[in-house]
């Protein structure tokens, strides 16, 4: 990020990302973060959910592993409807 500036936060907790910085980052109003505090330092990650391609490669990948350690579908299933009952 070749963006820097500084901003102040107010008495209810809120601090404002710069515009110049949002702009950079194409941040719009309604975005989510992940924020993680340690030390001295406060990160921002950006939440955004997975294009198609990615969501895919995630599901082959996931679809890989379970066959890899023995699952079927209907161990997840079974897996699901044990989850639901405690809800």
């Amino acid at each position: 990020m070749s963006s820097l500036a500084t901003t102040r936060m107010s008495s209810k907790g809120q601090v404002v990302i710069p515009e110049a910085i949002r702009d950079e980052l194409g941040l719009e109003a309604g975005a989510q973060f992940v924020v993680v505090g340690q030390g001295d330092a406060i990160i921002l990650k950006t939440i955004s959910k997975p294009s198609v391609a990615e969501f895919k490669a995630m599901l082959t990948t996931a679809q890989q592993q379970a066959r890899k350690a023995g699952l079927k579908k209907s161990d997840i299933t079974a897996a699901i409807r044990n989850v639901r009952k405690r809800s």
